[in-house]
């Protein structure tokens, strides 16, 4: 090949010149040049003002007037463009590539923004290259036109913008060398790997390197840069351990050529990156150098040297920027870091950066932001910073996939697309109407329209869809024009007033997936069906592998599908974290489209889109690998395109695999017609049609590529219903990452069996549920494992279970204890897997539960894997587990956030810490348990709601507010009602959109919900039917008061569910100062606090069950309250097989009047704030500090607390705990009726409308209603008048109907399923079954009028307080109880356990004997709780210390 001669010096003003002019004389005489500014033209003109051959030099400065000029056929162009036109021209860049069209973009940059521009087209298929001196530019320039028309190809220079003059070298146009270097062999693909000799070799003509390597060989670190910098290379020569790897050809990147510069000594290669705006957490050329360094390159050439460990250090400063002694600050830091991770060097050598901060000023102004705000509100998604880079000022977003708006006012813009469509087809009607009144004016001579104003309004009627027409710029010089004329006629007035939208806004819808159920009938078919210039952004979340359902096969993905079949509708399949490029050239494309269009943005994340603690880098391997197995194809569709045109397919991967498939008739062949018939889902085709080769393939790249940003890979899955085996996932999980590896933790139900033999460690932590079961989140993985055809033999694996050896006491039942970690553990192993260690067991029988079993497992596990902790690893930690305190503490007075997460309509469900904090604003999250498992088969949500309970003191209602509730259960609950055993109202079956209309309802009705849950005093019940009826409003209202001298004090309560819009009579409004917790403090109470007022002889409250109880001492004549005796101490909660938790009953503290019994219960609820443990919440509870501390201690403390000394108690006797039924009279003239209600169970029933009748009594009654702690309900103060009529009422409903057993009247049950949460057994819909049954017994017994206490709750939990009933039944199992015994009639004694997990079968075989030898055996008046004492048949429970002891 002949050399190259060299031109004498040429002085040119400015680089961009000198590039321009070099472009010119190194094409091919036909070729044309595109400048972008007027003194470049004139530039380049004189320079080449004494050469012989005339080229055709042009200037433009809009982007798409230079497309224009490359799409105008054949001839080879070199453009100089800036930066920010790029992202216009991507389409054009992708086009040339397509028809192998000869186009060089010649791209100055001069700050972090302009190379991240220049980055972020690095995907479109050009060949990418960086100059980095003004001669270096010329030579890159000369070199990128040689290698365009040799590659037929597009190629990008960027090169140092430089305004001053200065002399350059160039070259002779038409030499020899150019020539010989055109006619070498042709390569097949334009910017294929293969390539890169032939761009070397055009690079090698004028003494430039595509990469190269400067410094010492034995270098220990090692900075890689895009481009070469001889001020960084100056700056490293200071320090002889470190080199500079220089890769000025990015695109394509040589594997090769990169191993080949890299010492082998390196043991850590820095990315040194100038970028801004990214949005992914690291820099484009740390994936380059990770994929690299884990390339089969790599592995051919390492010769036994390790791999570097990578770092990113990205900042907006320039690598040149950086002096000796800076860089060597940053060695310095580099040199800590033995773990993959990413800095900012320039914040770390005090280095000032130039690149964001004129940008982000000027996104500012968008919606009148605050700089922090409008960034904390884009970050929430990374497409959000493409929106606002590519259209800046113009961007409008009409909605957000959460209330709190990433660009707007939640109280302005809901997130539903119904409610975006109409706000964004408003603005196009009065667009329409602007037009209209444009042309109008123009075609009327009779307005009088100034000469500038006319030829304004007509270049905007010609470009008022084109962005670089319609400006704000143009828009604001036609309003001033209007502002003047408007006076002189109607029509111009009307101009003015339709002023706002001639600037062309790019209008976009976001939202989440939940946007894509029944599309069909949802605002998404509004919006493509309307035809109007509307674009959607839809945000698919699901994590791949995606689930083994037709969960994925019938939502976002077919959005897509339901646009494309419309034909009218622009549509794309994105994903950020696999290809930057496609997702801004999709975006442009939309926007520019002139009707509706559809982006499906990919964004994988187990907890929800907008949740800040997601891992980048799971989203990144989750994205890679669906996009690269074809499970998320990346396309575009464009029905304005011709021909084969309007599809195309931009997964590189899938491009030719689905080359021939494609032309099969399917749904991606729909695409060639004008309006596509899809005969399928495209999710489902395309993975058809991927072979599980090319998804191997596509893992294996992955996997590779994430070598580089962290260790080996280690899965956990956990399968969990209480959280002790997530919590040992989550052990092991940092124990992993403390050792460098790559984890992925997630519970077994969100993984796919068919990914497993991709995983080369796999850890499982697994529970026991039932009768020896699988969790629920854990059973469709583990039925899917047992009928898998899977080869593990690649795999290893260890399990650990948890469980309860004698939670199963009968020997028969031993093999239920940790059966599912056995099961699993044997499965793993017949799958060919190798066990890393034996299955590991926990059993809670041991000293210390499961963490015996687990301390063992752990050190077993790492000593097999041999992988030791890193040095200085504990960055890489997992930062410990938010606890309950802190959450409350840094809630901000229980706001958390929680406005954020009800208005998040991307889900029904909140997160576990808002879930937490929603507790105390009264409201529960559940999810219905009998669809549950259905449900997760589908790979669906599950079926969330909520829970609201009313702060009701004393449980005193009035008509209208049952009615209030009673309206509030049928619109916005599941049409019931439950009276609590805490006296008051619960709502189930809330959805989260509707919690706050329902809160603002009971609001409204004079109610209200705060501290009606949470780690506060909650609702205070009083006796509500006593036989001394008089005194029931006094302790009613001692209820009321104590309720709201204990009520918490923030006003987050009112801002979150009223937003400061108060009635009359609701709890006390804001003072508008700070919020301050006066009694309570940031962190309230340890737990919960319950108060009960009970009036002797009638303990229908179970006032010994509570924190803190007040039992009434009457005067002797029985008729006035002289004080109370306190008792602090009680509680029913407790678990399972632990010992160290009880339930118990208070203990007598003292006696006060009754003018101290409010301060009396402030100084008790003090006392354990300051003295609860807040360590561990199973003994969080007051009785534990009781029994930790004694009662002599803790009356010191409230005597101290109070100043003065209370007195001993005196004496009182309760006579039961039961409801008086029927009609009473209580005060002279008026009455009560005390009616059953079972289970506290207000609906309708076949055959009985109980809620349809209370509701006609409520209309009815002009008295009041009162709840009783039984769950009944008391129509009570009925005017002796009244009763007759209310009497007709009841029996005409039948619900003066108490032909029931007493053992039936006295019964009770919690909730329990299917929405309680913690529930193990049914409960309220069981226990009527069961008294059917052993009503039968008692009639035999001759027993049916006696009076025996039955409770069951479906947990140890103890809501409907069983441990102090005379028999009771705690859940265990589906169907399977512990059965309790000899608990006091009255309730001041606790039962015991008589028998351990027994069935309905056991039960009434053990029950019938005992029932008839207590109709036999009994004394006159014994309860039967005494008589099993007495007998033998059970011990009796003194304290709650020795409940356990049988």
């Amino acid at each position: 090949m002949a050399s190259l001669t060299r031109t004498k010096s040429v002085n040119v003003p400015s680089t961009s010149v000198a590039v321009a002019y070099t472009a010119a004389r190194s094409f091919a005489e036909s070729t044309t040049v595109v400048v972008n500014s007027a003194a470049t033209f004139d530039g380049v003109q004189s320079a080449l003002a004494a050469d012989a051959d005339a080229r055709d030099i042009v200037s433009l400065a809009q982007a798409s007037e230079i497309a224009s000029v490359v799409r105008a056929g054949g001839k080879p162009v070199s453009a100089l463009v800036s930066a920010s036109s790029l992202i216009k021209l991507i389409a054009l860049l992708r086009d040339a590539v397509r028809q192998k069209q000869a186009v060089v973009l010649h791209v100055p940059v001069e700050t972090a923004d302009d190379i991240s521009a220049v980055l972020a087209v690095r995907d479109s298929g050009s060949v990418l290259l960086r100059s980095s001196s003004r001669q270096q530019a010329v030579d890159y320039a000369a070199a990128a036109s040689l290698i365009s028309l040799k590659l037929a190809a597009p190629v990008i220079h960027c090169f140092p913008s430089d305004a001053s003059s200065g002399d350059v070298t160039a070259y002779e146009a038409g030499q020899q060398a150019f020539a010989d270097y055109l006619k070498t062999e042709e390569t097949e693909s334009a910017v294929a790997v293969d390539s890169f000799e032939l761009i070397n070799s055009a690079l090698a003509l004028f003494g430039l390197e595509a990469v190269s390597y400067a410094g010492p060989r034995d270098a220990t670190l090692v900075y890689a840069l895009f481009g070469a910098s001889t001020e960084f290379q100056a700056a490293l020569q200071s320090d002889k351990n470190v080199g500079a790897l220089q890769i000025s050809a990015l695109r394509p990147l040589n594997v090769e050529a990169v191993l080949q510069a890299l010492p082998h000594s390196a043991a850590l290669v820095v990315a040194f990156e100038q970028v801004t705006r990214q949005p992914t957490p690291w820099g484009p050329l740390l994936f380059d150098l990770a994929a690299a360094l884990h390339a089969e390159q790599w592995q051919a050439a390492q010769d036994g040297r390790a791999r570097p460990v990578l770092l990113d250090a990205v900042s907006a400063a320039s690598p040149s920027a950086f002096s000796a002694d800076q860089l060597a600050q940053v060695t310095a830091h580099a040199r800590t870091l033995e773990l993959p991770a990413h800095f900012n060097p320039a914040q770390i050598a005090g280095v000032t950066e130039n690149g964001e901060a004129g940008a982000d000023a000027a996104q500012d102004a968008l919606d009148k932001l605050s700089l922090e705000k409008q960034r904390k509100r884009v970050e929430q998604i990374p497409y959000g910073q493409l929106l606002q880079q590519l259209f800046a000022q113009r961007l409008h977003v009409a909605n957000a996939a959460e209330s709190k708006s990433i660009w707007g006012d939640s109280g302005k813009a809901g997130s539903t697309p119904e409610f975006g469509f109409g706000q964004l087809a408003a603005y196009e009607q009065e667009r329409a109407r602007l037009v209209q009144a444009v042309t109008a004016a123009l075609r009327d001579v009779s307005v009088p329209l100034s000469q500038k104003l006319q030829a304004e309004l007509t270049a905007w009627i010609g470009g008022r869809d084109n962005a670089a027409v319609a400006t704000e710029a143009a828009a604001s010089s036609i309003c001033a024009l209007l502002e003047n004329e408007r006076s002189a006629s109607s029509s111009i007035e009307e101009l003015y007033r339709l002023r706002k939208y001639f600037a062309l806004q790019s209008n976009w819808l976001i939202g989440a997936d939940a946007w894509a159920y029944d599309v069909g009938n949802s605002g998404v078919h509004h919006v493509i069906a309307s035809g109007l210039n509307i674009n959607m952004l839809v945000l698919e979340t699901a994590p791949y592998p995606f689930a083994a359902s037709s969960k994925h096969q019938q939502r976002k993905k077919d959005i897509g599908l339901y646009a494309m079949n419309y034909g009218t509708a622009y549509v794309a399949s994105v994903a950020v974290y696999a290809s930057y490029t496609q997702v801004l050239q999709a975006l442009a494309e939309a926007d520019a489209y002139p009707g509706p269009s559809v982006v499906v943005a990919y964004l994988p994340h187990a907890e929800g889109v907008f949740s800040s603690n997601y891992s980048p880098i799971e989203v990144l391997q989750q994205s890679k690998r669906a996009v690269d197995s074809g499970a998320w194809p990346l396309f575009r569709w464009n029905p304005e395109s011709s021909g084969d045109a309007r599809f195309q397919l931009d997964s590189e991967k899938l491009r030719r695999e689905l080359g021939e498939f494609l032309r099969r008739d399917n749904a991606l062949a729909a695409i060639g017609r004008a309006a596509p018939s899809l005969s399928g889902d495209l999710g489902t085709s395309v993975e058809g049609a991927v072979s599980d080769k090319l998804a191997r393939r596509a893992r294996g790249d992955v996997d590779a590529l994430l070598g580089g940003l962290s260790g080996p890979p280690l899965l956990v899955l956990f399968s969990s219903d209480g959280g002790n085996a997530e919590e040992v996932a989550r052990r092991i999980s940092r124990q992993g990452r403390m050792r460098g590896m790559r984890v992925q933790c997630a519970a077994m139900d969100d993984f796919e069996v068919d990914e497993l033999p991709f995983e080369k460690t796999v850890v499982f932590s697994v529970s026991t549920a039932g009768q020896g079961e699988m969790p629920t989140n854990g059973r469709e993985f583990f039925k899917a494992l047992q009928t898998a055809s899977i080869n593990l033999s690649e795999t290893q694996f260890a399990v650990f279970g948890l469980g309860d050896s004698h939670y199963w006491p009968r020997a028969e039942d031993a093999l239920f204890y940790n059966k599912p970690g056995r099961d699993l553990d044997r499965k793993m192993a017949e799958l060919g897997a190798r066990r890393i260690v034996d299955l590991g067991l926990g059993d809670d029988q041991d000293a210390d539960g499961w963490e015996t079993g687990y301390a063992d497992f752990d050190q077993r596990l790492w000593s097999e894997l041999n992988i030791a902790v890193v040095s200085g690893a504990a960055v890489a930690e997992e930062a410990p587990g938010r606890t309950d305190e802190e959450n409350k503490v840094i809630s901000n007075y229980l706001r958390g956030s929680i406005a954020q997460a009800i208005a998040d309509d991307s889900t029904g469900a909140v997160d576990e810490w808002d879930g937490k904090l929603l507790k105390f604003h009264g409201t529960y999250m559940q999810d219905d348990r009998d669809v549950r498992s259905e449900r997760m088969a589908r790979g669906e949500e599950k079926a969330y709601s909520f829970m609201i309970r009313v702060r009701l003191p004393g449980g005193v209602s009035t008509p209208e507010q049952w009615l209030a509730m009673d309206k509030l259960a049928d619109e916005y609950g599941n049409g019931t009602m439950k009276i609590t055993t805490r006296q008051t109202f619960q709502l189930h079956g809330v959805l989260k959109r509707n919690l706050r209309e329902t809160m603002r309802g009971i609001n409204r009705a004079l109610m209200d919900t705060i501290a009606a849950c949470g780690d506060v005093n909650r609702n205070v019940v009083a006796s509500a039917n006593p036989l001394q009826a008089h005194l029931q409003p006094e302790v009613a209202e001692l209820a009321r008061e104590i309720s709201e001298h204990l009520l918490p004090s923030t006003s987050a309560y009112h801002e979150i569910w009223l937003d400061n819009t108060f009635v009359a009579g609701a709890a006390k409004q804001p003072s508008g100062a700070e919020d301050v917790e006066p009694l309570y403090g940031a962190a309230y109470l340890p737990r919960k606090f319950k108060v009960a007022i009970a009036i002797p002889p009638e303990n229908d409250v179970d006032v010994v069950a509570y924190d803190l109880g007040y039992i009434a001492i009457l005067d002797d004549a029985q008729q006035n309250i002289l004080g109370y005796n306190v008792v602090i101490g009680g509680g029913m909660g407790m678990t399972h097989n632990n010992k160290k938790t009880y339930p118990r009953l208070a203990s007598a503290l003292g006696y006060v009047p009754k003018e101290k019994a409010v301060i009396v219960a402030e100084k008790v609820m003090l006392v354990q704030r300051d003295h609860g443990d807040r360590t561990n919440r199973k003994h969080a509870r007051l009785k534990y500090t009781v029994d930790d501390h004694g009662m002599t201690w803790w009356r010191e403390q409230v005597e101290e607390r109070l100043g003065f000394k209370m007195e001993d108690p005196r004496p009182y006797q309760f006579a039961r705990n039961g409801d008086r039924y029927g009609w009473v009279q209580t005060t002279p003239g008026l009455n009560n009726f005390t009616m059953f209600v079972q289970n506290g169970r207000v609906a309708n029933f076949p055959g009985n409308p109980l809620k349809t009748a209370l509701a006609e009594v409520a209309r009815a009654h002009d008295g009041n209603f009162r709840l009783t702690c039984n769950g009944h309900l008391i129509i009570a103060d009925v005017k002796d008048a009244d009763v007759p009529r209310i009497s007709e009422l009841l029996a005409r409903h039948r619900l003066d109907n108490l032909d029931y057993s007493a053992l039936r009247l006295h019964s009770m049950a919690c909730a329990a399923l299917p929405t309680c949460a913690l529930a193990m057994a049914e409960s309220e819909r069981y226990l009527p079954r069961l008294i059917d049954l052993l009503d039968r017994v008692i009639d035999e017994a001759g027993l049916r009028n006696d009076a025996i206490v039955i409770r069951m709750t479906g947990c140890p939990n103890g809501c409907a307080r069983p441990y102090n009933a005379e028999i009771a039944f705690v859940g265990k199992a589906p169907g399977a109880y512990n059965l309790y015994l000899g608990g006091g009639h009255n309730g001041e004694r606790l039962n015991k356990i008589y028998r351990e997990t027994v069935t309905e079968d056991q039960i009434m075989e053990l029950l019938t004997p005992i029932i008839k030898q207590y109709a036999l055996e009994r004394n006159d008046g014994e309860h039967f709780g005494d008589f099993v004492i007495r007998k033998g048949i059970i011990k009796e429970t003194i304290e709650g210390k020795d409940f356990h002891d049988v």
